[in-house]
């Protein structure tokens, strides 16, 4: 029997017994989890203990993405941790459909259902749609779990053949990743493809298509709104809008927690900032500001310029305070050289190092152990260029 198959994977957990052996391996720590399985298996089916705590170990994980309150309601699969949106970001979505009177969505390739259960939870009716049964069983579950079964409809289905007639938005997240060769940077190799997801968008009153933020910008329709989202600087997704009265080929980065979002149509794209001196300030623009091609209007706004044509470091004389770049004080600059940072740090009395780099083949925890940074101080080095040389620029937080 296949061990991810609903009826051997998911259907046990469902049962009560199932659900109390969840409680109670709930917060099991993994030095236990041996012995409290020998423990378990004398009362319960050895199979049905293992789900258990497989389950009771996906849940701690998935706690991160979507809190403990509802990571310890919901049931998961390995991909299903990996692949489904933050709640965070899943929730800013879902608002945007509300805010736009969006009142029924088909979630084409639902996964475990991250997404259809913040759409679901502004009200919006949801069709959930995926391939695979066990994906399917677990998004039902989940529907079920936190009380948005009414609202949410779960099919199992190839999403080629789903009628979205009659649906406000179409949302489509294809699989990214394949099960042989890791992660899909060709959009066409999306399961489905960019250019049928494209056209399945393009059915409904709003579409709005999931990427990875890596892709090319020349791979986006013209017809499209693209946004890049990070969420506390960590970039996780990239989306394509299509809608009646969008602004074709605009750009826009959208940073969370805190709703900060910058954007350029193409009639308001900036040219390249010019490259300058290192002046006593760096600011290191937000990934979804780099990955959106929207460094320059941070750099008009902050009076600065870069460091190198090829960097995305933006150098400026004076402090801004602004969401769309962490600034830091620079103290100083020198060419590369591992014995003139050591010697540095420690006049400095630098135990604390914070290193980044962009632009350098050198690895931070490489150059770390080569400088054995040791005293009561902290400091920040950049590995960089420098109007093509390689530099070390150091400061701190400004």
């Amino acid at each position: 029997m296949n061990a991810l198959d609903p009826a051997t994977f998911l259907a046990p957990l469902l049962t009560p017994e199932g659900r109390a052996l969840l409680d109670e391996v709930r917060d099991t720590e993994p030095a236990r989890e041996l012995a409290v399985a020998t423990r378990l298996r004398r009362d319960h089916p050895a199979a049905l203990v293992s789900a258990a705590m497989a389950q009771a170990r996906l849940r701690q994980r998935a706690a991160a993405k979507f809190g403990a309150a509802d990571a310890e309601r919901m049931f998961f699969t390995p991909n299903g941790v990996e692949q489904s949106t933050r709640t965070t970001v899943a929730t800013y979505r879902a608002e945007c459909f509300h805010a736009m009177g969006v009142r029924s969505v088909a979630d084409l390739c639902c996964g475990i259902g991250g997404d259809a259960i913040a759409i679901a939870r502004t009200g919006i009716r949801v069709l959930a749609v995926d391939h695979d049964p066990l994906t399917v069983a677990v998004a039902r579950a989940n529907a079920d779990a936190l009380g948005l079964a009414d609202l949410i409809e779960v099919r199992e289905a190839d999403v080629t053949e789903v009628d979205t007639a009659g649906y406000d938005a179409v949302f489509v997240d294809p699989a990214r990743r394949s099960s042989g060769r890791g992660r899909i940077f060709d959009p066409e190799a999306y399961s489905p493809p960019l250019s049928w997801a494209v056209s399945a968008a393009l059915k409904a009153p709003l579409g709005v298509l999931k990427i990875a933020p890596g892709i090319p910008h020349e791979a986006i329709p013209p017809t499209a709104e693209a946004e890049w989202i990070s969420d506390g600087g960590d970039v996780k997704e990239a989306v394509l809008w299509f809608r009646e009265n969008g602004t074709p080929g605009s750009r826009r980065a959208m940073l969370l927690p805190a709703e900060a979002d910058i954007r350029a149509s193409p009639d308001t794209m900036l040219p390249d900032p010019p490259v300058r001196p290192v002046g006593r300030y760096l600011y290191e623009p937000d990934g979804a500001v780099i990955r959106a091609h929207l460094v320059a209007q941070v750099a008009e706004d902050l009076e600065g310029g870069l460091i190198d044509p090829t960097i995305a470091y933006i150098t400026a004389d004076e402090h801004h305070v602004t969401p769309y770049a962490t600034a830091y004080e620079i103290t100083d600059q020198l060419h590369f050289s591992v014995k003139k940072l050591k010697a540095l740090l420690r006049e400095r009395e630098v135990g604390i190092l914070t290193v980044k780099k962009r632009g350098s083949a050198v690895e931070p925890e490489e150059l770390r152990k080569k400088v054995k940074p040791q005293g009561r101080n902290s400091a920040t080095v950049f590995l960089t260029r420098v109007a093509g040389a390689p530099t070390m620029l150091i400061g701190h937080p400004a």
